[in-house]
């Protein structure tokens, strides 16, 4: 029996429910590893949707290793490995998505800074100390801080040494930036928000610099813990108004920037 389609319906990414549609018939064995999938014409049919919505999913499940192209052929399904690590959440502008993706960086970020506090050179020093600056100004003049921050983070990051750290976070990055936007945009509508943003940061910074590794891990956690309480504090109109435009995927070369 042939694998069956429903269509695709108004609110999250049409490209996202084509994928993970074909995803599911994948997993659970409708489409056999070697099974060549329908045409794009013969998707964009079943699901009723355009064939450039059906190529953007079918990319994302060769990002997701699921499929294959073959050149002049069409995409096959690829035989089945460990399941690949899937961050893009649907909704994820949602109160409990981006809680959820901040209790994530918690648990990363504390032990980030507490290795960068024993292993800090003193040019390491001087980079977090200039981020944690650049972000200041940026904020000052109007801006959402974004880029500064990915600087700052990745600063502390670069510090602790470790390059498996360092790849997971660079990972993570691809999926939570949009997140992290929601969350520094939510953060920017009060000046007390700002103000304690910025005492975190210079908190981590002078636990790094003083070679503090538990002082530098608790202020780092407590850092996440406060933009957890920030995050439940925004407004229902803010989720709605806000929420999905600002959490649009974004690819990013860096790790992501801390809310």
């Amino acid at each position: 029996m042939s694998p069956q389609f429903n269509p695709v319906t108004p609110g999250s990414r049409l490209s996202d429910q084509v994928a993970a549609q074909l995803a599911s018939q994948i997993q659970n064995g409708a489409f056999q590893a070697g099974d060549k999938l329908p045409t794009e014409a013969q998707l964009a049919l079943r699901f009723a949707v355009s064939r450039t919505v059906v190529r953007e999913a079918i990319s994302r499940l060769k990002s997701l290793k699921l499929v294959d192209s073959r050149q002049g052929s069409g995409a096959y399904v690829n035989t089945p490995t460990v399941a690949p690590l899937d961050f893009e959440i649907p909704h994820a502008a949602s109160q409990v998505a981006v809680t959820q993706m901040v209790e994530l960086r918690r648990a990363l970020e504390a032990e980030v800074a507490s290795l960068a506090a024993q292993r800090r050179t003193a040019q390491d020093v001087r980079r977090m100390t200039q981020a944690v600056k650049a972000l200041q100004t940026a904020v000052q003049a109007g801006g959402d801080g974004v880029a500064e921050d990915v600087q700052f983070h990745r600063a502390i990051a670069d510090a602790a040494g470790n390059p498996f750290l360092i790849q997971t976070l660079d990972y993570l990055g691809q999926f939570l930036h949009g997140a992290t936007r929601v969350t520094r945009a939510n953060e920017a509508r009060r000046m007390d928000f700002a103000a304690q943003v910025q005492a975190e940061h210079d908190a981590i910074v002078q636990a790094v610099k003083a070679g503090d590794a538990q002082a530098a891990r608790l202020a780092a956690a407590t850092h996440m813990d406060n933009a957890i309480t920030r995050i439940q504090s925004a407004d229902p109109v803010f989720w709605q108004q806000e929420g999905e435009r600002l959490a649009q995927p974004l690819v990013s070369s860096l790790h992501t920037p801390q809310p």
